[in-house]
């Protein structure tokens, strides 16, 4: 109960400062433009299909092997490889969103000077950081649905017909429901991490961004061929990222000092 409380009091300090969402909304906002700018914009500007360039072979044959994508023509197979592969930067929107609001539920907080009567509460430091995780993940995580339902529907009125289908397979919507919130979470959890030792927001949000590289070294690999983000290797990242999770999560209680924040903290 306590928890739910304090995460209301999270989620309407977030409203009440909705510039810390523009982050989150500018990457969301690139990460849904890129992928039509190389299926739809680059091919109408200069006239050449993307079928017709031998680059995208791989895509043509990929699609090919799976059943519910052989009734693509050739050029709505290369498109709906690109909306795919290109769902890995939708999951750095509530990455951007959980570093964002990470720093500030703590470190605005310490500068406020209004943490300092919420730790002298009965409150655990596991219920405390509980409100404050899911306060920050929860908008991030909604974002990220929006944007996900934009691009789905941007995909359903430009692409060749069926297209869009290829966005509701299981592959899809683990990267989006599954790696994207933990991803986040594992992005705020070292935010808050280091935003309890520290009052230098943007130090709490460069340890968040760390979760970004392997993130972009994945979306490089799967664009050169070099990985397919199958359901196995879904799943094993999926189980890292719980791993990573669980051992943050008690690594931030760990270093969260209450009688630091209390009688130090300046």
């Amino acid at each position: 109960m306590r928890v739910f409380a304090l995460l209301s009091k999270e989620l309407a300090d977030l409203r009440r400062n909705p510039a810390v969402f523009l982050p989150a909304v500018i990457t969301g906002a690139i990460s849904i433009i890129l992928p039509f700018f190389v299926a739809i914009i680059v091919p109408y500007v200069t006239g050449e299909r993307l079928s017709d360039s031998s680059d995208f072979r791989v895509a043509i044959d990929m699609y090919r092997s799976q059943a519910g994508s052989r009734r693509l023509d050739p050029e709505g197979a290369i498109q709906a490889w690109i909306f795919q592969q290109f769902l890995l930067l939708l999951v750095l929107t509530p990455i951007a969103g959980a570093m964002s609001m990470a720093a500030y539920t703590v470190i605005g907080e310490k500068q406020a000077r209004s943490l300092e009567p919420l730790l002298a509460t009965p409150i655990s430091t596991f219920e405390l950081l509980a409100a404050k995780v899911l306060g920050s993940l929860l908008p991030s995580v909604g974002l990220s649905v929006a944007c996900f339902v934009v691009y789905l529907a941007a995909v359903a009125a430009v692409a060749n017909p069926g297209v869009f289908l290829i966005l509701f397979a299981p592959r899809s919507l683990a990267i989006v429901f599954l790696i994207g919130p933990l991803a986040a979470l594992v992005a705020l959890q070292l935010a808050v991490c280091v935003s309890s030792r520290v009052n230098d927001a943007r130090s709490a949000q460069q340890m968040g961004a760390l979760v970004i590289l392997p993130l972009s070294g994945l979306l490089v690999a799967q664009l050169t061929g070099n990985v397919e983000l199958t359901l196995p290797v879904i799943v094993l990242i999926v189980a890292v990222l719980l791993l990573l999770n669980a051992g943050l999560m008690r690594i931030g209680i760990a270093l969260f000092d209450r009688e630091s924040i209390l009688t130090r903290w300046k």
